[in-house]
């Protein structure tokens, strides 16, 4: 993560909230949710790559004909990658949906996990390396969903207090437009 993305995450920026300036609780708001956003793409970078391997290794599970069609598989990318198939969570309408800030860490991690065409030879790996590229996957994928959660927080966090700070009448509508 960036150190700009890590300073965030420090104690001191929820620490007396309620004291702080308000364009500072705005911009802290506004920068989580920046990190956040590239956090949402890396998972759904992952994702994608997850799905294929897991269902190659839950094929492979079945007992089903070896080897592999490349080609059946192409064909099942729908609905591998279809939104439905991931588990329900608290939905956040996004404000952007183009990154700007996307952890430069773990994409450079899951692009060397990817690289030379892997992703298209699962139908043809060993069990034991199918199995290792989804655990690394899945570990990928628990990491950036876990950062993503303390960035929810703290986004949370945030507007919690802008919301006090309007409803008690500490701030105005009109101050955004000033």
């Amino acid at each position: 993560m960036t150190p700009d993305a890590e300073d965030l995450l420090a104690p001191d920026v929820l620490a007396d909230l309620e004291h702080q300036p308000i364009d500072r609780v705005r911009a802290s708001r506004a920068a989580c949710i920046e990190v956040e956003t590239g956090l949402s793409y890396l998972r759904r970078l992952v994702q994608g790559p997850l799905d294929i391997v897991s269902r190659e290794r839950a094929r492979r599970d079945a007992g089903q004909p070896e080897p592999a069609d490349l080609s059946a598989l192409v064909k099942e990318l729908p609905d591998l990658l279809a939104d439905g198939t991931r588990a329900q969570g608290v939905g956040r309408l996004p404000q952007t949906l183009e990154p700007t800030t996307v952890d430069p860490q773990l994409a450079a991690e899951l692009a060397a996990l990817l690289g030379d065409g892997r992703l298209a030879a699962v139908t043809s790996m060993p069990d034991d390396e199918l199995r290792a590229l989804e655990g690394a996957l899945a570990d990928i994928e628990r990491r950036v969903s876990d950062r993503r959660r303390a960035f929810h927080e703290r986004i949370d966090a945030l507007q919690a207090e802008l919301t006090r700070r309007y409803r008690t009448g500490e701030a105005s509508v009109e101050s955004l437009l000033e």
